[in-house]
Parts: structure tokens; sequence; C-alpha cells
């Protein structure tokens, strides 16, 4: 599987293939791959905006 759809999964903006087995470990590590990427999203989105907004 691609990163990029992956990544799109995890953000809900691609639905998952329904014929993948889900166990109950695999549901926790992409609850903490989801949290880490808006984690990532969002500081960068802070980062950008005390750039931008400094000059």
């Amino acid at each position: 599987m691609g990163i990029l759809r992956q990544i799109a999964e995890y953000l809900y903006i691609k639905k998952r293939d329904p014929n993948d087995q889900r166990t109950k470990w695999m549901k926790y590590m992409h609850g903490m791959n989801r949290l880490s990427i808006l984690m990532f999203l969002i500081a960068l989105i802070v980062i950008l905006v005390r750039v931008f907004l400094k000059k």
C-alpha cells in the first residue's frame, strides 16, 4: 500500500479496503498514526504562521 494512500485513509479522505483484516492492535496502531499525523500538521501550520506573521 502506498504511503499517500495510507495517510489519506488515516485522515478519512479515502475509504479503507473493506476486505482488509482489522485486529484490535491494528486499530490502536492506526489511531496512534492518525494522531501523530494530525499533530505534525498542526505544528507545521503554527510554524508557518509564526514565520510569515513575524515579518
